[in-house]
């Protein structure tokens, strides 16, 4: 039996002890953010997973900058116990491969169900590999926009019979 210091959670502990975490600002919470991302980003494939990822527009120096990750693991992948091992085995490897600072973009994982019995190693090579793409991917789209051609496309009429 371990003595418990009345006012103390166990994550308080694990703060002050100098164990990394997973902070909030670095987390994807809102359903409206998943469904944005879903909806307008765009997809990576790998063999345990896909990530999909939207840069993200920040209205104010104050807002957050760098990457923030959800998870997605649905129920056809496992019951809850296998579905919420998915996500701590994702989220330990976001945790020690995210990079520092970077690309402003919102992140979604869906695992594959063979991350259950995937070496913890492949998890993070591909992680890694995922983060890469997204950054590639981002700046390469960041150097190559012109406001005229975005213009452009815009106001670019349907052809006639292309229905």
């Amino acid at each position: 039996m371990t003595a418990s210091v009345p006012g103390e959670s166990n994550q308080d502990s694990e703060r002050r002890s100098g164990k990394a975490t997973f902070p909030r600002g670095a987390r994807l919470l809102r359903h409206a953010d998943f469904e944005r991302v879903y909806k307008q980003g765009r997809r990576h494939f790998s063999a345990l997973m896909t990530v999909f990822y939207l840069e993200r527009q920040t209205q104010s120096a104050a807002g957050p900058t760098g990457l923030r990750v959800g998870f997605t693991v649905g129920r056809a992948l496992g019951g809850a116990v296998q579905r919420n091992r998915m996500k701590r085995r994702l989220r330990e490897a976001v945790r020690l491969t995210r990079p520092a600072s970077g690309a402003s973009a919102d992140v979604v994982i869906n695992p594959k169900k063979v991350i259950l019995t995937a070496d913890f190693e492949a998890i993070l090579n591909e992680m890694r590999q995922a983060f890469v793409v997204i950054e590639t991917k981002l700046t390469k789209g960041q150097s190559g926009r012109t406001g005229v051609s975005g213009e452009q496309s815009q106001n670019r009429k349907p052809k006639a019979g292309s229905r």
